[in-house]
């Protein structure tokens, strides 16, 4: 899935733009809804393409190829969760035991 944006900040002390927060943000970034990306209008990537077309495959849907990257994001959200499959787990099990 796409990064979002950085955020940029006004001139420190130093007259130097900044990158981040000047106060921590735990979970920031984690939870936004990819309608809120900058980019979730552009084409999907061709990782999502990949992984979203082993995802259908494996629940035995079609999807158009033609997705934006904030909807390949909703239906690898949604795909993931249905086959119980997380990111980054390769095993087929889902993360069962």
């Amino acid at each position: 899935m796409s990064e979002p944006a950085p955020r940029i900040f006004p001139m420190d002390n130093n007259n130097q733009e900044t990158l981040g927060s000047p106060t921590p943000e735990p979970d920031a970034g984690l939870n936004r809804d990819p309608e809120d990306w900058v980019t979730g209008d552009e084409p999907m990537t061709a990782a999502q393409r990949s992984y979203l077309d082993t995802l259908a495959r494996e629940a035995g849907e079609e999807l158009p190829a033609d997705l934006s990257k904030a909807e390949a994001s909703k239906h690898i959200d949604r795909l993931q969760q249905r086959s119980g499959r997380l990111s980054g787990d390769d095993s087929g099990e889902g993360g069962k035991s």
